[in-house]
């Protein structure tokens, strides 16, 4: 039997889940219990959760929490985390402590500029292209007036707009390309608004648009946060050899493009968690990044780590386009939450904040790498992930953490440990 169907997006929910169920869910009724576990009880909130996204079924939860104690720029602040993988905010939170007693974080927003690009061919003479480019440029900004009015009010709108050559790359390839400042607003609609103007007005026998669209490479859009220490005080005991050890571990990931996509995961594992919890575009985010660890031709660490004159010194320099009005910023309830724990940073401000869980998360991983073992942490964090899948009660698991307590754990040790306590061999 076809499982093909026409008119699904004009099902209502209820009718898309039965139908899902039909054709398949081994238990029917099973499957359409858990979709409803998942339901908001509250159902103006449902509706709204329903309508971000077509064809909704149900809600997929993760876990939302909370790294408290960074100290940045003399600021406190608990920095909400939306994640599933265990030992993320656990290494947060003690990375927020440790240096917090150690001056803290200190951060800066390099510059916000954001691209976009209209992408064309041109088969004609290239003098030619560049003299009516030329003579229309100003006609081509002021031909946006309407959409970048209320921007340029906040001190925002279109900074520069240039032709360039690319036919070296792609034949009769050319660009438009558009650099904006966007404010507190990400600016993706007002970004893409604004190209599909200009394509229009850019009118002239031989030029064919291809596309007309933003970038979420942003270079220009570049936040800088550190971290400085006294050598002595990195560590509390054999300090300059594990922060020599913690300086070459970042080295080899500026070498070694195997180590480096790992070292840069486990950086987004921070900032992801926190562009998720603010409502933001977190895979934006990680395109741009792994584009930025990779624009010297080789791929490499978004951190560096340094020991000058008694001084340790860890820091990231990353490029992120982020909002804190606009989407779902102001829309869905616990991105509404997130904000406001952080204190209703401006996008300048929600930049450093989200550099630093990420230079946070790097930190910990690598300390752990270079000291203890990064699965002494992990594992023991995955333990209660493990306990649960086995379905282990409130008694074995308290039982069982104690017992594993400086062990290694895996997940047939610990079966068989919870086999050998219900059987009583």
């Amino acid at each position: 039997m076809s499982k093909m169907i026409k008119g699904f997006s004009k099902f209502s929910k209820t009718e898309k889940v039965n139908w899902l169920a039909e054709n398949f869910f081994h238990d029917k009724s099973s499957g359409i219990d858990t979709l409803k576990q998942y339901y908001n009880e509250d159902p103006e909130l449902q509706q709204l959760h329903d309508e971000f996204i077509e064809n909704t079924i149900s809600n997929f939860y993760i876990p939302y929490a909370i790294a408290p104690n960074f100290l940045i720029n003399g600021k406190t602040y608990a920095i909400p985390m939306a994640i599933e993988e265990s030992s993320v905010v656990a290494a947060a939170s003690l990375t927020a402590k440790f240096w917090s007693t150690r001056g803290g974080f200190k951060t800066k927003v390099i510059s916000t500029t954001k691209t976009g690009q209209v992408h064309f061919t041109y088969k004609g003479n290239k003098d030619e292209l560049r003299d009516y480019f030329s003579s229309v440029k100003s006609k081509l900004i002021h031909s946006t007036d309407h959409i970048t009015a209320n921007m340029r009010k906040r001190g925002g709108g279109i900074v520069d707009i240039e032709l360039r050559d690319k036919t070296e790359n792609l034949a009769d390839y050319y660009q438009i390309h558009v650099s904006f400042l966007t404010g507190d607003s990400m600016g993706a609609n007002f970004i893409n608004s604004c190209l599909e103007t200009i394509a229009a007005s850019f009118q002239k026998e031989g030029i064919f648009i291809v596309m007309s669209i933003l970038s979420n490479y942003v270079p220009d859009c570049l936040v800088r946060a550190e971290v400085t220490c006294k050598v002595e005080d990195f560590f509390p005991e054999n300090a300059e050899l594990y922060a020599r050890k913690f300086v070459q571990a970042v080295q080899i990931a500026e070498v070694e493009p195997y180590r480096a996509v790992t070292h840069n995961k486990g950086i987004m594992n921070g900032i992801d968690a926190v562009v998720l919890a603010t409502g933001n575009d977190f895979r934006a985010v990680a395109a741009g990044a792994h584009a930025y660890a990779s624009r010297e031709g080789r791929y490499k660490s978004l951190t560096g780590a340094s020991v000058v004159n008694g001084l340790f010194n860890f820091w990231i320099e990353i490029p992120m386009a982020l909002g804190t009005v606009g989407g779902l910023t102001r829309l869905h309830p616990l991105a509404k939450l997130s904000m406001e724990i952080l204190q209703n940073p401006t996008a300048s401000e929600l930049m450093q904040i989200v550099a630093v869980a990420g230079l946070a998360q790097n930190f910990a991983a690598l300390k752990a790498l270079t000291t203890t073992g990064i699965q002494q942490g992990h594992m023991k964090m995955h333990l209660m992930n493990i306990l649960n899948q086995l379905e282990a009660n409130v008694h074995e698991k308290e039982l069982i953490v104690e017992a594993f307590k400086g062990k290694t754990v895996s997940h047939s040790a610990v079966a068989e440990y919870l086999h050998h306590m219900r059987t009583g061999h």
